[in-house]
């Protein structure tokens, strides 16, 4: 285990704000290195053969544009990562004035839902901000304040906000444990919470990187709140304790999924890795899923930064 696993964060319900420099400015001075891009291809394709369920993968080095992508097409079930989507549109309902981070937002009894987060173990009538329910959604995935912003938002907003970022396959469906919420039934029934592809969400980060989602400022916002993503699991797991990610997860008993920017000292690379059908469907930190996704995280992280501090995988995983 590394020590990753340590870095828990303790967050404040209340009063959250981070400032950031926007992502391309932090690697302004890197230098794009040649890459063996077909040679990447192939050990990741080796990595995925004899995965106990179907894995797909998408990977953009965001100085080059040097791009693979292997089922990046595919439609796979999203979980949470469908969060990064949210975000997005909450953030230019700022843009646009429709919304505040300062709003206030109000927690009673029924708002509450299962599975990830704190809110769900908070009294009635906690008063948080737009700002705070949005930061709980991204570092710990918080279910409860994904409702709470969808209620401000609609789902139908998070459509139009990714059909105008041609993301015409990235899709909520309803609030998290309501399907009875959604706006596409079959879809639902289907890929659960929401759907997307490896390519989708790899570009949606890459317009996120280059200030082009909502606007740089508003984009820098977001990735900070993915750089304090508190699953260590999967894509950062064997990254060294020193590399920068901003990420997002998502996991339900068939589906496994991490995706985000590896900010290395080469260049920042765009990485998304997705799962479905899985047969092992334990929630161990060692469930085949995660260290498949933990593998393709430090290979990228290798390929592009040879020289650099090296990942801590055991080295049966190379």
């Amino acid at each position: 285990m590394t020590t990753r696993f340590a870095r828990l964060i303790a967050l404040p319900l209340l009063g959250i704000s981070i400032a950031c420099a926007p992502a391309a400015a932090q690697t302004a001075t890197a230098r794009p290195a040649a890459s063996d891009s077909a040679g990447l291809r192939r050990q990741l394709e080796r990595m995925m053969a004899g995965y106990g369920g179907v894995a797909g993968a998408s990977v953009r080095n965001l100085a080059t544009g040097e791009a693979i992508s292997i089922r990046g097409d595919e439609k796979f079930p999203s979980a949470s990562l469908i969060k990064v989507a949210v975000l997005v549109t909450a953030l230019d309902e700022v843009r646009r004035g429709n919304l505040q981070l300062s709003d206030p937002l109000n927690m009673i009894a029924r708002d509450r839902v299962p599975g990830s987060g704190v809110l769900q173990f908070m009294h009635s009538g906690l008063e948080m901000t737009v700002e705070d329910a949005a930061q709980l959604m991204i570092t710990l995935s918080d279910n409860t304040a994904t409702n709470l912003l969808l209620d401000k938002l609609n789902i139908r907003t998070v459509w139009a906000k990714m059909d105008s970022l041609g993301l015409t396959s990235t899709r909520i469906h309803a609030k998290v444990y309501n399907r009875s919420t959604s706006v596409a039934m079959d879809s639902s029934v289907k890929y659960g919470l929401g759907v997307t592809t490896p390519n989708e969400t790899v570009e949606l980060f890459a317009r996120l990187h280059a200030g082009r989602a909502v606007n740089p400022a508003l984009d820098s916002v977001a990735l900070a709140m993915m750089r304090n993503n508190q699953d260590f699991t999967k894509l950062v797991r064997w990254l060294p304790e020193s590399i920068i990610v901003a990420h997002k997860t998502g996991e339900v008993d068939q589906s496994r999924n991490d995706c985000g920017i590896i900010y290395g000292p080469t260049a920042p690379v765009a990485v998304c890795v997705m799962t479905r059908e899985n047969r092992e469907q334990s929630y161990a930190t060692d469930n085949p899923a995660n260290l498949l996704i933990a593998r393709i995280g430090a290979a990228v992280y290798r390929h592009y930064n040879p020289g650099a501090p090296p990942t801590t995988e055991p080295a049966a995983f190379r």
